[in-house]
């Protein structure tokens, strides 16, 4: 191995970037957890400090209301630089994609898994 590849290699494993849960059948970020990329509105994990679950949507068209106690729902997710090559992105409080796609029936199956029960 160069020194490079030892590099990142330390680097995955302490941040954790290398670690991929299965949370099943799904977009390959599913159980990865997100790198922090720089958003029209700042750091990605800048907006995570506060520990609750983040919603980056892309559509502008999904709705996590029932859990707005508990996950931030940013709609200018657009990345400076690339492009998110998924529409819709659910992030646990450390990092890792709960659940990605653009179909609102599916995100509120998963956010119960993770954020608990909806509040009226």
């Amino acid at each position: 191995m160069d020194f490079e590849e030892v590099n990142r290699y330390l680097i995955e494993k302490i941040t954790a970037i290398a670690v991929r849960y299965d949370f099943g059948e799904g977009h390959d970020l599913l159980g990865r957890r997100m790198r922090d990329v720089r958003l029209k509105r700042g750091r990605l994990y800048a907006l995570m400090h506060g520990g609750r679950g983040l919603l980056l949507d892309q559509t502008g068209r999904l709705s996590a209301a029932g859990w707005a106690d508990r996950v931030d729902h940013v709609t200018d997710v657009a990345i400076v630089g690339e492009e998110l090559d998924v529409p819709a992105v659910l992030l646990r409080p450390d990092g890792h994609v709960a659940w990605a796609g653009d179909d609102q029936r599916d995100l509120l199956t998963h956010l119960p898994r993770w954020f608990g029960a909806a509040v009226a």
